[in-house]
């Protein structure tokens, strides 16, 4: 394994019946680096993340994340709830799973449900309000109000999540990812939707996570300008096999790619 990798995936293979979605795929993130995947529709990026996150189970492969500690987690080995609670790998998703009926407030403060339910000691501590439990209480009210600053929210802090505009919903879904303190934030596909204004924002938002938190980000991109702008390393799909892998620069001239994924010009006709 690389001394800087931060998740390693090695021969990961996942078939549904006689249909294969990924293929002997091996790819490295690094730490502080963000890494996108890419590929055309199909190629099998959702079914990455669904391994990653616990939601498949791969019929072969290793899946290995290591934390700033160095402990190695075996994520195939996982449950779900552990891989985000012990390994510290947050998702977010293609379609967006806010709790519309929740405050935008809420939203963030039920990410951080795990924490507070262990200052309250499992709900004995919260009920008599013991001192570290609203001291905790204040430090998760305190975290999302930072994360609602930062993604210019929080003059709407009591609003329904669901009344917010859509890019505003995409921005809230990432910091409700970031409140649960991860080590990986995987995104599915976070410019979906959005306007190049947006795309131009969230591109500044994700530089800005990677920087000031020094976190590893993985996402799936369909928007060029998001994965060309940002990524450091790039992941190319077809089939569920990886097709090619490198910086930007070099995936973007990559003839694979090119044919694959960007799309072949047609050849000039010949006298």
């Amino acid at each position: 394994m690389m001394t800087d990798s931060l998740l390693c995936v090695e021969h990961l293979t996942m078939r549904f019946g006689g249909l294969s979605a990924i293929n002997d795929l091996s790819f490295h993130a690094k730490k502080n680096q963000i890494t996108a995947i890419i590929g055309p529709n199909g190629a099998g990026k959702t079914t990455v993340f669904n391994c990653l996150t616990g939601f498949y189970k791969p019929n072969v492969g290793k899946i290995s994340l290591t934390s700033p500690s160095g402990r190695i987690f075996l994520l195939e080995r996982m449950e779900g709830f552990r891989i985000a609670k012990e390994a510290r790998l947050a998702r977010t998703f293609q379609n967006i799973r806010l709790f519309t009926g929740m405050s935008v407030l809420e939203n963030l403060m039920v990410a951080q449900h795990n924490l507070l339910m262990r200052a309250s000691l499992y709900s004995l501590a919260g009920l008599f309000g013991s001192s570290s439990f609203r001291r905790a209480e204040q430090r998760a009210l305190e975290l999302a109000r930072y994360w609602l600053n930062k993604i210019g929210l929080l003059d709407y802090a009591d609003q329904p999540a669901g009344s917010l505009p859509y890019g505003s919903q995409r921005r809230l879904e990432i910091a409700r990812a970031m409140c649960t303190d991860p080590v990986l934030l995987c995104l599915d596909e976070p410019a979906a939707g959005l306007n190049p204004k947006e795309s131009y924002d969230l591109n500044g938002l994700l530089l800005d996570i990677r920087s000031e938190f020094q976190i590893g980000i993985l996402l799936i991109e369909h928007d060029m300008s998001v994965v060309m702008n940002i990524s450091d390393h790039v992941v190319v799909l077809d089939h569920g096999a990886r097709i090619a892998e490198g910086s930007p620069t070099a995936v973007q001239a990559d003839p694979a790619v090119i044919h694959a994924y960007l799309g072949t010009a047609p050849e000039e006709p010949t006298c």
